[in-house]
């Protein structure tokens, strides 16, 4: 899934954090609610604009940033 074009960035949208499709909702959000237990169902019935493309949008957004991320180990 191309992710881009569900997942904006607007510096004056909460503290520019990426959002879904310029909605308030940030990917951290979805993120949290999937990590806390709930469903994607649940997530659709408490946030009817959502759409099940946003959601794996968020998930495709979050596998894509874990890929580029390096770790350094730490000196001792």
């Amino acid at each position: 899934m191309d992710y881009r074009t569900r997942i904006t960035v607007e510096p004056g949208k909460r503290s520019g954090k990426p959002c879904i499709r310029g909605l308030r909702i940030t990917v951290q959000d979805v993120l949290e609610y999937l990590a806390s237990g709930m469903s994607q169902d649940e997530i659709l019935a408490d946030f009817p604009y959502l759409e099940p493309e946003d959601i794996r949008a968020c998930l495709a957004y979050a596998a894509d940033l874990e890929r580029k991320t390096v770790l350094v180990p730490a000196t001792v």
